[in-house]
């Protein structure tokens, strides 16, 4: 999300701060510096710019796996958090990353102002309701943000248990329910405001991954590298993201991994030049010695592709901001997630949600999936969420609900 959302938000939260500002009965945005959208406005977006508008956006973002054969995809809990799980393997032991669909259930990096910050005061965790919820509806895949911060409050120094709890209970409970976890650290390349690889060390930002690697090795757990990396070279940005990549591989961890690009990764800016190298050209150097990873990008539908205003360009506005990335993983012979997008409350934003659905739908030999941005406990009726309201389905869901299995 840009910076303009996030100055926005912080004087919101200064103007209410007494009125119980970051409580659950408040129209809420991601407050991670960047808020992934929010019904004010505030949404934290793909803030990926067109290359007129350099907008500083969304700067907020052991479970060792011995896999059954067995039909179910029954989840036990060992003492240590651990997670024992049934095999989503084809019969020749590859895992099916294909049809993930599904919702970023935020609010466990919220409250970027003060970190750690408290629990249930700054930020919060998914509840198992609200998973339920969507997988009622079809969906399948979980995208979790939280604060790289909050799980390890020292660089290089063993997660916060209470925090690793908080994670590890959502975790286990979408995969005992049979879906897909998407771990997303929601920093933006960054510890405390720091840049990975300009302020913090690249190899404590491996020694993250390589402990969460080691914690989470159940199979239907998807590691999304960073997100929204901004403001800094997309050199710079390969290197910090193929230094977690090898420290993830060295732990023996076989999970997919979604790697971003930089400039906030929009598909629209893969290949553009604004703000540095495209990353069309630099992203090319990712280095998996599995070759199991994808791209993840972020695409919005409002005027600037920050998903700032409830507005839509078109209805037609999602397919085309697609193609020409598209194209290049056709290319180039990769694949890709749509890891967030979303649309306001109105007719051109609902055909506009179908249409960009239906473009990937069509596509489904390079887009893995796509992860809504966002559901969660503390985002009430704001313009731009999908969490269910009093019982009933927001207005986004009739236009989803189609493109779901």
């Amino acid at each position: 999300m840009s910076a303009r959302r996030s100055w926005n938000w912080w004087l919101i939260c200064i103007a209410l701060m007494w009125a119980g500002c970051g409580s659950d009965d408040g129209d809420l945005t991601d407050d991670d510096s960047g808020g992934d959208a929010d019904a004010d406005a505030d949404t934290d977006s793909d803030s990926d710019t067109d290359s007129d508008s350099d907008t500083d956006s969304d700067t907020d973002s052991d479970a060792d796996t011995d896999a059954d054969t067995d039909s179910d995809a029954d989840t036990d809990t060992d003492s240590d958090g651990d997670t024992d799980a049934d095999s989503d393997s084809d019969s020749d032991g590859d895992v099916d990353y294909e049809n993930l669909f599904g919702v970023s259930l935020a609010g466990a990096e919220f409250g970027e102002w003060n970190l750690p910050g408290t629990y249930g005061v700054e930020y919060i965790y998914p509840t198992p309701e609200e998973v339920d919820y969507f997988i009622g509806k079809g969906m399948n895949i979980f995208r979790i943000p939280f604060r790289w911060e909050r799980l390890q409050r020292t660089l290089g120094a063993p997660f916060d248990a209470d925090e690793q709890t908080r994670l590890d209970t959502i975790v286990n409970y979408i995969i005992d329910a049979g879906a897909w976890v998407f771990l997303d650290p929601h920093n933006y390349a960054r510890y405390h405001g720091a840049v990975i690889g300009d302020g913090v060390d690249v190899a404590d930002f491996a020694d993250f991954w390589s402990r969460l690697a080691t914690r989470y090795t159940h199979e239907r757990v998807i590691y999304g590298i960073m997100n929204e990396p901004h403001d800094m070279t997309t050199e710079l940005w390969l290197a910090d993201a193929n230094a977690a990549i090898a420290a993830i591989r060295q732990t023996g961890a076989t999970n997919l991994l979604l790697v971003p690009g930089n400039a906030w990764t929009g598909a629209h800016s893969w290949n553009q030049d604004w703000y540095g190298t495209p990353n069309g050209q630099v992203m090319l150097g990712v280095v998996d010695p599995l070759n199991n990873y994808a791209f993840e990008v972020h695409q919005y539908m409002d005027d600037i592709a920050a998903g700032t205003s409830p507005e839509c360009v078109s209805a037609t506005i999602g397919s085309e901001r697609l193609v020409e990335f598209t194209a290049w993983l056709h290319t180039h012979g990769h694949r890709a997630f749509l890891g967030e997008f979303n649309s306001g409350r109105n007719q051109t934003c609902y055909d506009a949600i179908d249409n960009l659905l239906a473009y990937i739908g069509d596509n489904l030999d390079v887009w893995m999936g796509w992860a809504y941005w966002a559901a969660g406990p503390w985002w009430g009726d704001s313009w731009g969420s999908l969490e269910p309201n009093n019982g009933q389905d927001a207005p986004q869901m009739a236009a989803i609900e189609p493109h779901l299995p």
